[in-house]
């Protein structure tokens, strides 16, 4: 996802998280403090990179895609979280990665 430049290909979230063992997805699912956790430091690693709260979003919102078309929820909020993305539209969407990237902070 991110090149030798440091440049973020937000077009590779989709490749990247479809590599990782179901066995890591359920580690990382099945409890929403476990699924925050790893945004947490997923976010700090993108923040020590140097990426604008933009930038983290727009990622944010990538990997939501990912996970509503993709993945079933694991728990109650998780659940919660699908049904607002697929009733937002982009503007909608958008603003609610940035606040899953402030809610991980």
């Amino acid at each position: 996802m991110v090149d030798e430049d440091r440049n973020v290909d937000t077009s590779m979230v989709e490749e990247t998280a479809s590599r990782m063992s179901e066995s890591k997805k359920d580690e990382i699912l099945s409890n929403f403090e476990e699924f925050k956790s790893y945004l947490h430091g997923k976010v700090q690693i993108g923040e020590k990179m140097g990426m604008s709260e933009e930038t983290l979003a727009k990622t944010a919102e990538k990997v939501a895609d990912y996970l509503a078309n993709h993945e079933e929820p694991r728990n109650s909020e998780e659940n919660l979280l699908k049904e607002l993305w697929k009733v937002g539209e982009q503007e909608e969407r958008h603003k609610l990665a940035h606040m899953l990237v402030k809610l991980v902070k």
